[in-house]
């Protein structure tokens, strides 16, 4: 866990008990017949808990005008007060319950006092409308890794040291879920990166030599000429694609053809290759540009560093709970120390880039008993062994996120 997650833990349990009194007050005026999950306190707990869960999604997305919108009602019921808002340092983003007409402005006059301190204040709103509930104020900070971001205002019709308590606690719930927003931003950024690097890996030696094989079969065999300038096309437009981290199996082992047609044809009977597939987990979604990088990696130290005849086995099975894929080759292989220090970030070699991105990207994706499987030495070719649980919460490829079949002839 990041230290931003253990605060959401944390921050969660205070909103529960925070809210939980406000709650409380409330579910004590119902009547017998409404307890049906028992006792007026396992009442309010689960109804805090599933307030605070549907609160908590906008919030993920980051503090703005409608996100405040969507939350600001739940944070209210999750309160219980006569009316909230939502700021950010300029202006009020939402406003929930009565008095939004006429205290708007007051509240933003008072959000900046507060933003000079960054605690919470419990004031007077001193509103001239004798018919208006809102009297006292409770303003309470929203952080951010840059400080504050905004306010949580919080209304009721008298002074209140629970409701100062529990408006500070939600504030800080909501705060914990901006920063796991701005989390999640930065991880999508560093993903991005990664597929950038990536992308950058694909030698234009290669790109070079794929189009002078396809040229060099344009006039002894035009067919053969159409079919690989074809799957150098949609080779292309996966690498390349602009959307989603994630992509399905079926579509990562189809590149992986493609790649290996391309190098078929320049390298002619020296590639030997071996798919062995369990047409189950084809739909297994896994993060974009995982596959790929190794069979390249492969194929181009295997190739073009030897004149050997060069064998790759790639196998895809099931697992019960998770899909396996197994890549093997019978190349020059790797020393064991130099692969260590290329897992671990050490060295930088352009030879190491899509190992130990590869790496990475699978543990940030499914933690570290994910990472890949290596087994290798000089001489000794190489065998990896990447594992994929079958589903995992938010990996998904996105709708358009397949690379398509292209019409036959």
């Amino acid at each position: 866990m990041t230290g931003i997650e253990i605060a959401a833990v944390a921050a969660a349990g205070a909103v529960l008990l925070a809210a939980g009194i406000v709650l409380g007050r409330v579910t004590a005026r119902h009547g017998r017949g409404d307890l049906d999950l028992g006792t007026p306190v396992e009442h309010a707990t689960f109804h805090t808990l599933h307030t605070a869960s549907l609160a908590a999604p906008p919030l993920r997305a980051g503090l703005t005008e409608d996100t405040a919108r969507k939350a600001a009602r739940r944070l209210r019921s999750l309160l219980g007060t006569e009316a909230l808002c939502l700021t950010d340092r300029e202006s009020v983003l939402a406003w929930d319950g009565p008095g939004g007409d006429h205290h708007r402005e007051p509240v933003m006059r008072r959000v900046r006092e507060m933003l000079d301190s960054g605690r919470s204040q419990s004031v007077r709103t001193d509103c001239d409308d004798l018919q208006c509930p809102l009297r006292w104020a409770v303003i309470a900070p929203l952080t951010g890794e840059e400080g504050v971001l905004g306010a949580l205002v919080a209304y009721g019709s008298r002074e209140s040291a629970v409701l100062v308590r529990a408006a500070t606690e939600v504030a800080r719930w909501v705060s914990v879920q901006l920063e796991l927003a701005e989390l999640d931003r930065s991880r999508t950024r560093v993903v991005e990166a990664e597929i950038r690097a990536l992308r950058a890996q694909i030698s234009p030696h290669f790109i070079f030599n794929s189009l002078a094989a396809i040229a060099s079969f344009v006039r002894t065999d035009p067919e053969r000429a159409r079919e690989l300038l074809l799957e150098f096309a949609d080779f292309t437009r996966y690498s390349f694609r602009r959307h989603g981290d994630f992509t399905h199996l079926a579509d990562e082992l189809r590149s992986i053809e493609q790649y290996l047609a391309l190098a078929g044809a320049r390298f002619g009977d020296r590639l030997k290759v071996t798919l062995q597939v369990a047409p189950e987990v084809l739909p297994v979604a896994l993060p974009f540009l995982c596959l790929q990088p190794l069979v390249e990696n492969a194929v181009k130290h295997g190739l073009e560093d030897s004149t050997d005849e060069f064998k790759v086995t790639i196998s895809a099975r099931d697992a019960g709970a998770e899909a396996t894929v197994v890549i093997e080759d019978n190349g020059v292989g790797m020393d064991p120390e130099r692969l260590r220090r290329i897992l671990a970030g050490e060295h930088t070699a352009s030879s190491g880039i899509g190992l130990s991105n590869v790496d990475d990207r699978l543990r940030q994706v499914y933690g570290d008993d994910y990472g890949l499987v290596i087994e290798t030495g000089v001489g000794a070719g190489m065998k990896i062994t990447l594992r994929f649980p079958k589903y995992r919460a938010g990996v998904h490829p996105s709708p358009s996120a397949g690379q398509g079949r292209r019409p036959g002839p």
